[in-house]
């Protein structure tokens, strides 16, 4: 009996092994097939963008119609603006709720937030776009950059609220009764001691809500709208790339051509350097936790 199954015992280990390297050589094909489509967008985008990125791209005002050159600077400026709002508004809003939400679990208040962030998160961004044109642009009589950075704004918080909630959960437990055994109230202990160790992944957190903003055309058609030319008030209609990208792809001059696709290029840079900072955020939070 004990013959047989010392003998049964390598026919199982090497089994295990090749279902083991099939599953690796599965895993691999599919993280192939994942990137491939990235790879080709990021080749094509580049391959069509670096030939339209100039020093005038970035300084000049788009050229009236018919007319060859000029850049996208307005555009530029008008969405480091609006992610500027947008930030300014959702950040203490979504960490707030998402405080509140870690900190009284099983409220019904608290419930509620939850089940809003995560209804709010899967609305598509165009009614979003639309809500915010009754909330902010009727009232004002205007599209405006305000009205922009409130749509964007609305996008973030649940974002930043699901992610801070998350990484406050992570903390543990025994901090938070560390702090109340000294004899500190429940506000101080979470604002001064969950807070700071929550903070850099809360960071990450806000970071690809910035990244997830910053590629959004369809709320700006309804609020920002568009502007060729320079818009220093913010209740003024103010240029993005999304919107300025999708104006020159429409159009039927080749130039514009060209500068769409320049604008894409920028924006996806836009992008990965948000990305990268998350990256690097997350990087040095593990760090911390390891030391």
């Amino acid at each position: 009996m004990s013959s047989r199954a010392g003998a049964e015992a390598p026919s199982s280990a090497k089994r295990r092994r090749i279902v083991s390297r099939m599953m690796t050589a599965a895993c691999a094909a599919a993280v192939v097939l994942a990137l491939v489509p990235l790879a080709f967008v990021l080749f094509y985008i580049l391959s069509k963008g670096l030939t339209a990125l100039n020093w005038n791209f970035f300084t000049k005002l788009p050229k009236p119609v018919g007319e060859t050159g000029g850049g996208m600077a307005n555009a530029i400026v008008g969405t480091i603006k609006l992610i500027f709002i947008a930030s300014a508004i959702a950040v203490p809003v979504g960490m707030l709720a998402g405080i509140h939400v870690a900190e009284y679990k099983g409220t019904p208040l608290a419930s509620s937030v939850r089940f809003a962030a995560d209804v709010l998160n899967g609305i598509p961004s165009i009614v979003v776009g639309i809500f915010a044109y009754g909330l902010v642009v009727l009232p004002m009589r205007r599209f405006s950059a305000i009205a922009g950075g409130v749509a964007l704004a609305i996008m973030m918080i649940p974002i930043i609220t699901r992610s801070t909630e998350e990484l406050i959960n992570l903390v543990p437990q025994s901090l938070r009764e560390g702090g109340l055994a000294l004899g500190a109230s429940r506000a101080r202990v979470t604002f001064t001691i969950i807070l700071p160790a929550a903070l850099p992944g809360i960071l990450t957190g806000i970071l690809v809500a910035l990244a997830r903003i910053a590629g959004e055309t369809a709320p700006l058609l309804f609020t920002a709208l568009n502007n060729q030319f320079w818009s220093p008030r913010l209740d003024q209609p103010t240029a993005s790339l999304t919107v300025q990208i999708y104006t020159y792809a429409l159009s039927p001059y080749d130039d514009w051509h060209r500068q769409a696709w320049a604008g894409a290029l920028v924006l996806v840079a836009l992008v990965f350097v948000f990305s990268v900072l998350a990256r690097v955020v997350t990087r040095r939070l593990e760090r911390m936790n390891v030391g």
